[in-house]
């Protein structure tokens, strides 16, 4: 689920970043007025502006919410292993054999 949001949520952010660099600044509204390029604009004089923020609108729309849902999903506490399947021992238990007290290996036998 949250490998659907990540690649949904990249490609809209190259979107986004596409559709903000298609839409003209304020200063081109001035010269479309008097007809300097008017006739070359994709989408006709006057109807670009409002399919353009339409379409910005909603792709900031989709990337808030991916952003938002992603948010949650990363949030969340997960398990605690990488591979939450296998089961983790933490203590060993170790038998130590009982060993006289009379006797010590370690140390040498006294010379007489």
């Amino acid at each position: 689920m949250t490998t659907l949001l990540l690649i949904i949520h990249v490609i809209v952010c190259f979107a986004l970043i596409a559709i903000v660099l298609l839409q003209g600044g304020k200063g081109a509204d001035i010269g479309a007025t008097f007809g300097a390029g008017a006739s070359q604009t994709v989408f006709g004089a006057t109807g670009g502006q409002s399919f353009m923020s339409k379409v910005t609108t909603g792709a900031a729309v989709v990337f808030m919410l991916t952003s938002l849902f992603l948010a949650y999903f990363y949030a969340r506490s997960g398990p605690k292993s990488v591979m939450p399947e296998t089961a983790v021992q933490t203590t060993i238990p170790v038998t130590v054999p009982d060993v006289p007290d009379a006797v010590d290996p370690v140390a040498p036998e006294p010379a007489e």
